[in-house]
């Protein structure tokens, strides 16, 4: 069965109660150009020529963003044989999208020190991270948006100049402590009704989206591509804790995307004071990648998720809720339905002790204790076996889900351990057995049929990291 993401918009304003985007969410409008820059460089394969990483677009791409009015578009078309820009860091301006056209290609520059925060520091490893600017930023703008049908290229597996190593490797020499100072490809702060809309997004040397501290999120037909051991290269962050701005994130939806990636496909996130709620993650397909996720900072408190009509494909984790006593908060009204899983290890982490190398820790103060309560997985169909855990912290902090019309498709095959939890069995095949383990057992409905040929191939080539690209 398909699923109307207004219909499921429209259904949250009339239950309070209902997990979900309240807004009435439409498909995106392309705006009219108010500057249009044709491209100057031509792309050699995936990459540029070397003579060209000196010829950057920077200033004429941020003096078009300045300068296009609120309403309109800084479009970049490719211009006969030449296709490619070249760009570090810029900012988004209120109202204005940047347009990337089809057929062309935003590369972001391989230089560090493009980057730094800190004179020298990116494309290092340090105590502290978080030492680079993203390639694409939005500070407090509200209705700013990335459109179109053409490719932003992060380059991560591309060599930064001056060094041997590409953003990845060193992505990986920093683990497993993620103190590499890498840029994000898109980081969108206090930015309220921000759109993602189309565009590919490739090869990020970290994550290729972060929204944090708005209202209103939109991310529709979208592509994200990275090789799925790229360290790091999560898919879209939302409420990620860097950089903080002091507001919560709310209203986001997430719909019709396509997800190849390195770390978390999609993690929802709050650190401590700002709450995350009200997502909608519909009408999706995911592939490689640690999992639709909940953590692991949810300090500020998670709460009101939907994720409905998804296939996940290969993904190491299918779904994976995360924290520890000094990320964890309430993490509650999670609601994951008509979902389709195969070939993944792990279909299932629910953890409350998980190990995130303090990278992502709330202060010093191990006295933040995660609740996951109010979770729900209705009409899911597990395929290919794996490990489940369902972990609550303790007596005082269980865990309580429930599973409606959850199947395995061979139970055998599936490692199932629990503690401290409730289990609410209705009509599923799972089981549950372990410490302060208590399960409610009751019948349900018709159980989902298994894909129904719901399972699509990832719609564009993925690249390698058997050797760096020039």
């Amino acid at each position: 069965m398909k699923f109307s993401l207004t219909l499921l918009l429209l259904a949250a304003t009339c239950a309070s109660t209902q997990a979900q985007d309240r807004r009435q969410v439409a498909e995106p409008q392309i705006p009219p150009p108010g500057v249009v820059l044709g491209a100057q460089l031509t792309s050699r394969g995936t990459s540029l020529a070397e003579a060209d990483e000196a010829r950057p677009d920077t200033a004429r791409l941020q003096a078009a963003l300045d300068r296009c009015p609120p309403g309109q578009a800084v479009e970049l078309r490719p211009d006969g044989p030449h296709d490619a820009f070249l760009t570090g860091p810029i900012e988004l301006r209120a109202g204005v999208t940047l347009l990337v056209d089809r057929g062309a290609i935003l590369y972001a520059s391989r230089n560090p020190r493009d980057y730094d925060l800190r004179p020298g520091v990116a494309g290092t490893i340090t105590e502290h991270a978080h030492g680079c600017k993203p390639l694409i930023s939005g500070d407090r703008v509200a209705n700013t948006a990335i459109m179109g049908d053409g490719i932003i290229d992060g380059r991560g597996g591309s060599r930064m100049l001056g060094q041997e190593l590409t953003w990845w490797e060193l992505a990986a020499k920093g683990r497993p402590h993620a103190l590499q100072n890498n840029p994000r490809l898109v980081v969108f702060a206090g930015c309220d009704n921000a759109i993602l809309y189309r565009v590919q997004l490739r090869d990020s040397p970290n994550f290729h989206v972060s929204y944090s501290g708005g209202t209103g999120f939109t991310v529709w037909g979208v592509i994200i591509s990275a090789p799925a051991n790229a360290h790091n290269a999560d898919g879209i962050d939302i409420g990620q804790p860097w950089p903080v701005v002091p507001e919560p994130t709310t209203d986001v939806t997430i719909t019709h995307t396509y997800i190849h990636a390195g770390d978390d496909i999609v993690a929802a996130k709050a650190p401590l004071g700002y709450p995350t709620s009200h997502i909608s993650i519909v009408h999706n397909h995911f592939y490689t990648g640690h999992g639709m996720s909940i953590g692991s900072a949810t300090s500020g408190g998670v709460s009101a998720i939907r994720v409905s009509d998804l296939t996940i494909d290969g993904a190491a984790n299918a779904f994976h809720l995360k924290s520890n006593l000094k990320l964890g908060g309430v993490v509650r009204d999670i609601q994951f339905d008509h979902v389709w899983v195969r070939g993944s290890k792990n279909p299932l982490f629910i953890e409350t002790h998980y190990d995130s190398s303090g990278h992502e820790v709330d202060g010093d103060d191990p006295h933040h204790p995660p609740r996951f309560t109010d979770i729900r997985f209705t009409d899911v169909f597990f395929e290919g076996g794996g490990k489940i855990i369902l972990d609550g912290l303790d007596a005082a902090h269980p865990l309580d889900v429930t599973f409606h019309d959850v199947r395995l498709d061979r139970p055998d095959r599936y490692a199932v351990t629990a503690d401290h939890a409730v289990v609410h069995l209705e009509g599923s095949n799972l089981t549950a057995r372990g410490d302060d383990v208590t399960v409610f057992s009751s019948p349900g409905g018709e159980p989902m049929p298994a894909d129904e040929g719901r399972f699509v191939p990832f719609p564009v080539p993925i690249s390698s990291l058997d050797g760096p690209r020039p």
